[in-house]
């Protein structure tokens, strides 16, 4: 072995990977060091989610080679020389919430005495040990379900390096802290990077990474782009390499404005999420707003509240003078509102319905009379939705089930258009769709902007952006730019890092 490869915690060389006709990796790679902290950052769909799958034993690399110091990587059966070689911390907790803090350290590894019973005494006192040894302060009696987001961060750490893994990739650890937590996760990783642990962390936020990383990687369609050290590499420099673009280029021509005597149809005044995001805005007819950010921004909270998915703390959301029910999506359809949201399978689709039950779910007064639906008309009504967006369907029965997801998300349009909304919400709207169904959904964006309606589209993908009048920029949790169109790619994403590109 080589002191080259003695110095390296992994290494992934000529990586390929591809699912069904998406490229996910083309020969990309990346090698950490022992004991530094190496930052992975990327556009969405840059590849990122993918090298950690394969970094983590979750699925194998079509071509390319994986070691660990210099190792070949483990097979995929063996998980548990997998979770000795690397754990993966994700913005997602796996911790369960009905256990307590020590039982979740050991799932599934309990000390157990004669006959097979849990020695729980003993399970405590190595819980505490194992807490002790890394210094999280946290009480292994506790139910999980107490713990603060940045307790569960530190608790799955701890049960991560128990399995004798020192190397721990960070997937968006900051996405759901405050200022305070996000200092004392970094304060945690500079004392583990002491006692010898070495750390890939995923951000969208540029400043964390040259706060606390070493190192940086960039990806950019699902190629390595990039590696180098951040005191080499200005922020400026990592922005064109995420977009591809040089900092001098221009951008999308510049769209006319609303007129500014049209009249004002939506109003989001002082609006407060639950997770503490605030926006405030208007929207005149026939404008379309966007909301953009990064995973920690808050453009989601603050979607769901105004549609009424989610109830918000304060604020008021105001769609043609009619001021809507805080936290009721029924109120909001009755004001106007239509909805494509973030998840189509959880909150967009009932699969085993038909395309016809699911176009027309909230328009049920437009398919019946005296309480009776009609299937003739349901069937017609969904069959204009099936020609005017292309939904490659045999017809109106057919399940939502069998459907590809492109065609899925159409139907989701479908039903937020059912109602000719005033007000119409696309929250990534074109998300794991084809280029095709992508310019079909945001071609129905022009179509409601003709109509006088608003349309206020919640994403990151620049391509969702490129349709709006301006965008506002969210920032931890606050609205810190209003963009209008004609921006150049590197700027919007600067500005969603949280960068002034005129002052780096």
């Amino acid at each position: 072995m080589t002191n080259e490869e003695q110095a390296t915690v992994v290494e992934a060389t000529g990586i390929c990977k591809r699912f069904g006709p998406t490229v996910a990796l083309d020969r990309a790679g990346i090698a950490v060091r022992v004991g530094e902290t190496h930052a992975l950052v990327g556009r969405n769909g840059a590849g990122k989610s993918t090298l950690v799958s394969l970094l983590t034993g979750l699925q194998a690399p079509d071509t390319g080679r994986i070691t660990f110091a210099g190792r070949p990587a483990p097979p995929l059966g063996d998980r548990d020389a997998w979770r000795r070689q690397v754990a993966c911390v994700y913005q997602k907790s796996t911790i369960i919430p009905t256990l307590t803090v020590a039982e979740n350290l050991f799932l599934n590894r309990h000390d157990r005495g004669a006959g097979g019973l849990i020695r729980w005494g003993a399970l405590r006192r190595s819980a505490r040990e194992l807490l002790a040894t890394w210094s999280v302060e946290v009480d292994v009696d506790r139910p999980a379900s107490e713990l603060t987001v940045e307790q569960r961060q530190f608790v799955e750490i701890a049960r991560a390096l128990s399995f004798g893994a020192r190397f721990i990739i960070l997937d968006e650890p900051t996405a759901q802290l405050d200022g305070t937590g996000i200092t004392r996760l970094f304060d945690r990783i500079a004392a583990l990077r002491a006692q010898g642990v070495t750390f890939l962390f995923i951000s969208h936020h540029l400043q964390e990474i040259e706060e606390i990383c070493d190192v940086v990687t960039v990806f950019r369609d699902a190629r390595h782009i990039v590696t180098a050290p951040v005191a080499e590499l200005d922020r400026g420099a990592i922005v064109a390499a995420m977009t591809g673009e040089d900092i001098s280029l221009t951008g999308d021509t510049h769209r006319a404005p609303p007129a500014t005597d049209a009249a004002v149809r939506v109003v989001v005044r002082d609006l407060v999420t639950a997770s503490g995001a605030q926006a405030s805005f208007e929207a005149r007819a026939g404008e379309v707003i966007g909301l953009a950010g990064g995973g920690a921004s808050g453009k989601f909270e603050v979607a769901e509240a105004v549609v009424g998915l989610a109830r918000p703390t304060a604020g008021t959301v105001t769609v043609d003078g009619r001021t809507l029910r805080r936290g009721s999506v029924p109120d909001a359809l009755a004001a106007g509102v239509g909805l494509v949201p973030q998840d189509r399978h959880r909150q967009g689709l009932v699969p085993l319905l038909s395309v016809a039950e699911n176009v027309t779910m909230t328009v049920p007064d437009r398919i019946g009379r005296r309480g009776l639906l009609s299937p003739a008309r349901r069937d017609a009504f969904a069959r204009r939705f099936i020609t005017d967006l292309a939904i490659k369907a045999s017809g109106p029965q057919v399940p939502v089930s069998d459907l590809s997801g492109g065609n899925q998300q159409k139907v989701v349009m479908a039903r937020a258009l059912a109602g000719d909304p005033k007000l119409l919400v696309l929250i990534t709207p074109t998300a794991g769709v084809d280029v095709r169904s992508k310019q079909t959904l945001l071609g129905v964006v022009e179509q409601v902007r003709g109509r006088g309606s608003v349309v206020l589209v919640v994403s990151d993908e620049l391509d969702d952006l490129r349709v709006c009048d301006r965008v506002l920029v969210m920032v931890r949790g606050r609205v810190v730019r209003d963009i209008p169109s004609g921006w150049r790619d590197n700027d919007l994403v600067a500005a969603m890092e949280g960068v002034d590109l005129d002052h780096v």
